[in-house]
């Protein structure tokens, strides 16, 4: 038990002095102690016991030899800065009792004997206590199974109050964070474990889902954590005479997205019409938010994870941006669509180039036609001009013919259409002799165009037993030139 007595003013400007809070402590400082009601290493050992004289009294129960340290009072006012720590405090030394119990491990069960330090005749018969109630063996040592949650001290016979201290398997481990809150990447952290043991217990760090020993020490330490090392963690406190582990601590580091895996569906070509999903994923914490662009155009086209284009069009084609953004930063990739014009759109281009072609085809040949028959006609209008020269055979430009078609029946009235004779040939040098000439004379008379068109087309297959043919010879040199005639 430790004892302090304090004082202070009762009044202060007017205003009562209350006191509103006392702890003891040994860890911290003068302005951020920590309470020993919170400090695992005393739970269920220690009582404050105040009186009205301002006393305070700290009772620590199952002493142990690490209890050694510097306790301190502190006692909290209503009054401003009222604040009070008793200093230097007091110092307690715990040095190893007259007993002791030795703890030795045989695999499932664990054996303790009961030791004293003064030197003895005659060894004395010794009394076991399992927690608060005394056990029937009264040799110096006994065995106990492991893990069955005792609590064991040992006395001399006739001196149950002067026990030893008590040995027993670790309690429930506590673990903590530090810092607590948001862990960046790349910062310092560490994982601490406590758990009340004696012996003292030994330590081990696991991650969930992972078995292999990350840490042998009472603190865990990560002096530049990664992404890779969020996750749970839990601690291991093992002595000869049992083991506990705690419960889970969570370390969930945060990071900016890294570089987006971004992907099409359907994959390579895609045809105009069709239904594209566009999909981003993107590893950070805390999770992304995702952006849709187009390159080239700033305005986003969506957001979110997937973008779906349900009826694709042509122009639509190119390359898109997804764009991952946290708290911590952002990263884009791009992915290309390759957009095809649908089979029905091919089909029409191809119709509208034929037509185009024919349509060119067809002005070309209306064209060529059209100055045909110009031709025609000025070769068939009475008076034209005489045949060009090397046109006509000279073989036969001494001939003439003169033919005549009468038609049969003359219900209509007849048209004759007469072609000039060809040209004659110019009278020759004396010297020479001259060459006979012949000249070509063809009348036609017929009916109306239309029946004219007809007779024509008998004529090709059957000679018309009505023609009639005239030949004129150019007489000679003193004879007078004939016309030709019918």
């Amino acid at each position: 038990m430790i004892k302090c007595s304090y004082k202070y003013p009762s009044i202060i400007d007017g205003i009562k002095t209350e006191v509103k809070n006392k702890i003891w402590f040994t860890k911290g400082n003068n302005r951020v102690p920590v309470d020993l009601k919170n400090d695992s290493n005393y739970k269920g050992r220690i009582t404050y016991n105040f009186t009205e004289s301002s006393s305070s009294f700290l009772t620590i129960k199952d002493l142990k030899q690490r209890d050694s340290a510097k306790y301190k009072f502190r006692f909290i006012t209503n009054q401003p800065g009222g604040e009070f720590t008793g200093s230097p405090g007091v110092t307690l030394t715990v040095l190893d009792p007259d007993l002791r119990v030795q703890v030795r491990r045989l695999e499932t069960q664990t054996e303790l004997k009961c030791e004293s330090s003064c030197d003895q005749i005659k060894p004395p018969s010794y009394v076991w206590f399992n927690k608060e109630n005394k056990m029937e063996e009264q040799s110096s040592s006994i065995v106990v199974s492991v893990r069955d949650g005792g609590r064991y001290s040992c006395s001399v016979k006739g001196h149950d109050d002067l026990r030893s201290p008590s040995v027993y398997a670790p309690r429930p481990p506590s673990v903590s964070v530090t810092p607590s809150g948001e862990i960046m990447e790349g910062s310092l952290v560490t994982l601490n474990c406590s758990s009340d043991a004696n012996p003292a217990a030994k330590y081990t760090w696991r991650k969930k889902n992972n078995q292999s020993v990350v840490s042998t020490d009472q603190q865990f330490v990560l002096s530049s954590i990664l992404s890779s090392d969020s996750g749970q963690y839990y601690c291991t406190a093992q002595n000869q005479l049992g083991e506990k582990t705690s419960g889970l601590v969570s370390v969930q580091v945060t990071y900016a997205p890294r570089p987006p895996s971004v992907s099409v569906t359907p994959s390579g070509e895609i045809m105009e019409g069709s239904l594209v999903t566009l999909s981003c994923s993107s590893d950070a914490n805390p999770a992304a938010n995702y952006s849709w662009y187009k390159e080239g155009e700033e305005a986003p086209k969506a957001s979110g994870q997937n973008f779906t284009i349900t009826n694709i069009m042509f122009k639509q084609r190119g390359n898109y941006y997804c764009e991952a953004q946290n708290s911590r930063g952002r990263c884009n990739s791009t992915v290309t669509m390759n957009v095809v014009a649908a089979p029905r759109n091919r089909v029409a281009a191809a119709a509208a180039v034929s037509a185009v072609l024919l349509i060119l085809i067809l002005i070309c040949l209306l064209v060529w036609l059209i100055r045909k028959t110009k031709v025609w006609k000025q070769q068939s209008r009475p008076g034209a001009g005489p045949v060009p020269s090397e046109q006509v055979n000279p073989a036969e430009e001494s001939v003439a013919y003169s033919v005549v078609h009468l038609a049969t029946k003359q219900e209509e009235p007849l048209y004759c259409n007469t072609v000039q004779l060809g040209p004659t040939r110019p009278k020759r040098h004396k010297k020479r002799k001259e060459e006979e000439t012949v000249e070509y004379a063809s009348v036609n008379c017929g009916r109306t165009r239309t029946d004219a068109r007809t007779e024509s087309e008998k004529q090709d297959s059957v000679e018309d037993p009505a023609a009639l043919y005239s030949k004129v010879n150019k007489p000679g040199k003193n004879s007078r030139e004939t016309p030709a005639g019918f």
